[in-house]
């Protein structure tokens, strides 16, 4: 097995690299650290294009498992690659699944309107996968699904559902193909309660920007706009909370 001990080597080069999306979205390929991530991928089927660890996970199954792309590291070199403080010993490159619009929508759709904070992002993805959504579409002005800060919120979730990167309006149109209802969440004087919807089993729900709301525009694609009381003195609900609490009722 290779041994790499220096931080300048060409591959490790290319590894920091991925951690930015310019670099990920030219090879095709993102960044997973820590062995519960790289499990998680094993486990989905992902194909591991490459395998760093260090001289404590040699003996690991994955590491077996995918030996010719193994390449042993000191602790060094994996304290350079660690975004977090404490570096946990393995670190993989994998492919970036198909993020295209599937030509048929079934099952929960979680459609994230600009939603701009990374750890939201990831924490909705994960909240979705916890649900039992079959999918989350990425809009325009929502952070990149393989964002590190996402990948690290998503705890292994971007393995169990589908992530698609798509207009909006595309998805809408999308889902309306296959007459299932899309809801949004554009609180006015239109907007009902959620607990008066009756859930069905294809649906899409629309979250938006942490400050700015779901897009004005899309409200009229949708059928209907959702609120959830809040009975105390909080002006508002983190995107993620509330994103967490209409994704449960949908699959109540």
């Amino acid at each position: 097995m290779e041994y790499i001990e220096s931080v300048h080597n060409d591959q490790i080069k290319t590894a920091i690299k991925l951690q930015t999306k310019k670099y990920q979205t030219k090879s095709g390929s993102y960044f997973l650290e820590g062995p519960h991530l790289i499990e998680e991928a094993v486990k989905a089927g992902v194909a591991l294009k490459q395998l760093f660890i260090t001289e404590n996970h040699q003996d690991d199954h994955i590491v077996k498992q995918f030996y010719d792309q193994s390449i042993m590291i000191s602790d060094q070199v994996a304290n350079h690659l660690a975004a977090t403080e404490t570096n946990q010993g393995m670190f993989a490159i994998a492919p970036i699944p198909d993020v295209s619009l599937p030509a048929q929508l079934t099952g929960g759709w979680l459609l994230l309107d600009a939603v701009q904070d990374p750890g939201n992002v990831g924490t909705m993805i994960r909240t979705a996968d916890a649900a039992g959504f079959a999918g989350v579409i990425i809009g325009v002005g929502t952070a990149w699904p393989f964002n590190p800060k996402v990948v690290r919120a998503m705890q292994g979730s971007q393995f169990h559902l589908r992530l698609v990167q798509a207009p909006m309006a595309d998805a809408i149109k999308q889902l309306q193909a296959e007459q299932a209802p899309v809801y949004g969440t554009l609180v006015n004087d239109a907007a009902v309660d959620y607990r008066t919807i009756q859930p069905t089993a294809t649906f899409g729900l629309i979250i938006g920007n942490e400050g700015a709301g779901m897009d004005p525009a899309l409200s009229s694609q949708t059928t209907a706009n959702l609120v959830i009381p809040i009975p105390g003195h909080a002006e508002s609900l983190n995107a993620a909370i509330a994103a967490g609490i209409l994704m449960f009722h949908f699959v109540a």
